[in-house]
């Protein structure tokens, strides 16, 4: 981990002193989501809900610039200058670089497809069953650690080789079983586990983007 990126998770600490009893568990999520990122694999969130919306959140945040500016990968800029010689300055200025992630919430025809014709509670672990590899990352967001759906989903991914982070609250004994990272923030009412789940991935967004698009000044 770069200085700079291990001053940012202690800056979440001191703004978010509530946070402290999970933070070695923030950094085995980065540790985790690091390892994915470094040898090319693709991490899947999913969660109901308010859940559903901070997946698509982070989706949002890995895959575009965040905090800082991202270049795009020197490997397809040059296969652009080389296909597109008159184009590429225009293609690559209009791109940014990107961290590749899914929410397993937002295909709405094959979700309610699935949920009406099969099973809505193995609507995520069919997924991951079509597009997990080896290696690959499921961050599985549940605030009560009890959703079904969100279980099943950890369970498949295990079996198909994934690494999974479960984040949820005080009462998600269900996730800690089964995740290979659990952070479970010390609340445990819905909306408060959700207040404390915005500053977590929040950082680790930040994090990420800092060690692989940004210096160590």
């Amino acid at each position: 981990m770069k200085q700079s990126t291990q001053l940012m998770l202690e800056d979440l600490i001191t703004r978010c002193s509530e946070l402290k009893t999970v933070r070695n568990d923030i950094d085995s999520a980065f540790e985790l989501l690091k390892q994915c990122f470094s040898t090319g694999n693709h991490l899947y969130i999913c969660g109901n809900g308010g859940s559903a919306s901070d997946a698509q959140h982070i989706v949002g945040e890995l895959m575009k610039s965040f905090v800082i500016k991202r270049k795009i990968n020197e490997s397809l800029a040059k296969n652009l200058r080389q296909l597109y010689p008159e184009d590429a300055d225009m293609i690559i200025s209009g791109l940014q670089g990107a961290l590749p992630a899914h929410t397993l919430a937002g295909e709405t025809a094959l979700l309610t497809a699935f949920m009406n014709d099969v099973d809505p509670v193995m609507v995520f672990a069919q997924q991951l069953s079509g597009y997990m590899k080896p290696d690959d990352v499921l961050m599985a967001i549940t605030t009560s650690g009890s959703s079904l759906n969100v279980i099943r989903a950890i369970q498949v991914a295990t079996a198909m080789g994934g690494k999974t982070i479960a984040l949820t609250g005080r009462k998600g004994l269900d996730i800690t079983v089964r995740s290979d990272v659990t952070i479970a923030v010390p609340q445990a009412e819905t909306y408060k586990v959700q207040e404390l789940h915005l500053p977590v991935y929040h950082s680790l967004c930040e994090m990420l983007e800092n060690e692989f698009f940004g210096s160590d000044s």
